[in-house]
């Protein structure tokens, strides 16, 4: 089966030959004989119709395009949309660029396509060293993502739970209870230790109490 997709940012847009209509015009020419089209941003990977169709493609069905920006913004989803497509034996058809198959021309395509997507994450990467690079010049900088929880917040969900539960803290603060007991650990390993000891012997001394009363 020949399949066709069509996407516009707007159901108006109609600039440069792109609105739904010129596109399904160019894609019945080439060949297309069921067209699936949605309104939504290339970036978005939440397309309804995009979404069908890729479940809907199968081995040695071709799918075709008016432009590669159609069904990818960036060069890196494009490389991997294609490359499911391909590994699934599926024949992919940019109108403006050509056949992308397993043929020696459609592998030269890849290499170049998947030469820009590799340049692409460079330099990707190369912004976000040099970003924390800088910020690493300021003395407040740490690694990791930054905590969703002051010190000052953490401090005062332990104090809470010296009179709450874990469940009551996590109602009134928001923070989670594995958040509240990571915490708790980390503030004092050695008391929570000790808690948990005389938590035991408590029960220890509860059992040998019903045992002393059961004789009586």
């Amino acid at each position: 089966m020949i399949y066709g997709y069509a996407r516009v940012s707007t159901k108006g847009q109609a600039k440069d030959g792109n609105s739904l209509d010129a596109q399904k015009k160019q894609l019945k020419e080439a060949g297309a004989k069921v067209i699936f089209e949605d309104s939504f941003t290339g970036t978005k990977t939440d397309r309804p119709e995009f979404s069908k169709l890729l479940d809907k493609v199968s081995k040695d069905d071709k799918l075709i395009v008016t432009k590669l920006d159609r069904f990818a913004r960036s060069a890196t989803q494009g490389a991997e949309i294609m490359q499911a497509l391909l590994d699934r034996g599926v024949t992919v058809h940019i109108l403006n660029m050509g056949l992308i198959d397993n043929s020696p021309t459609g592998k030269l395509i890849r290499t170049i396509f998947f030469a820009f997507s590799e340049f692409e994450r460079d330099m990707i990467i190369e912004r976000t060293q040099e970003g924390k690079a800088i910020a690493k010049q300021n003395p407040n900088f740490k690694e990791g993502r930054p905590k969703k929880w002051s010190n000052d917040q953490i401090a005062n969900a332990l104090n809470l739970l010296e009179d709450h539960s874990y469940n009551q803290v996590t109602k009134i603060t928001g923070i989670s209870k594995s958040t509240l007991a990571r915490a708790k650990r980390e503030n004092d390993p050695q008391k929570e230790s000790i808690i948990k000891t005389r938590k035991k012997e408590d029960t220890e001394n509860a059992l040998d109490l019903d045992s002393i009363l059961g004789l009586l």
